[in-house]
């Protein structure tokens, strides 16, 4: 199949088509305010790999089901920094700000069902953050090993790989109670845009876990295999 945009495509005709792309975007450094500038020289000025830009983009509007990217043609400390600036968006910004728009939505003190949604939503984001932490500290350690040369021993990738699960599942029981349970007694506008900020999140999350599984493991594997044979 046909990727749907190239580098030779306006990067601000990209985000106007598909406005999801912004976070991509802002997830590899890049700033608004480019102008009429090519994704290509966007890239360039912004010292982003533009292969690997294309290629997360694509995986975006197109799905696991087309990802035909050669794992050796992304390039692994792009797509890293890519996932850790994804990690930051997530703990230090997106859940913060659904948890405050929660709390201004429903009311803990008035019923048992309003604890138990924030109380829900605290132990989940508290699960996100042992799991984001624990790649930061031993996956993309074991990565920065393998893009200094070294492999190191103490840390099998492929047991990661295999054992790595979706983290959002839990937010789709968390709308769940929300939309089933929560005595709401008038239409609520306030839980309703926060409800919405729960289903976008649940998607970014998906798609934060389809990159790492789709794309970041292959190219970490090929990288790995092709450091051993160096090696070797």
């Amino acid at each position: 199949m046909v990727d749907k945009y190239l580098e030779t495509d306006r990067m601000s005709d990209l985000i106007c088509d598909n406005y999801s792309l912004l976070q991509v975007m802002s997830r590899f450094g890049i700033s608004l305010g480019f102008g009429d500038k090519s994704v290509k020289e966007v890239c360039l000025n912004n010292n982003v790999d533009c292969h690997t830009f294309l290629a997360v983009i694509n995986f975006v509007v197109g799905g696991s089901s087309r990802f035909e990217y050669a794992s050796d043609m992304i390039s692994v400390a792009s797509l890293m920094d890519y996932l850790k600036q994804s990690h930051i968006y997530f703990l230090e910004f997106n859940f913060p700000m659904i948890r405050r728009r929660l709390i201004e939505a429903i009311d803990c003190s008035a019923n048992d069902v309003s604890y138990l949604i924030l109380k829900f939503y605290d132990e989940y984001v508290s699960e996100v953050r042992k799991h984001m932490e624990f790649e930061e500290r031993t996956v993309f350690k074991f990565v920065d090993s393998l893009l200094n040369g070294v492999v190191p021993e103490n840390f099998e990738f492929t047991t990661f790989s295999k054992n790595h699960k979706p983290i959002d599942e839990k937010l789709n029981e968390l709308k769940n109670i929300i939309i089933k349970y929560y005595p709401a007694e008038k239409n609520n506008n306030l839980l309703n845009n926060v409800l919405f900020d729960i289903f976008i999140c649940e998607e970014g999350l998906n798609l934060h876990s389809n990159v790492e599984d789709y794309m970041f493991v292959p190219a970490v594997m090929n990288l790995e295999r092709s450091l051993r044979n160096e090696l070797e």
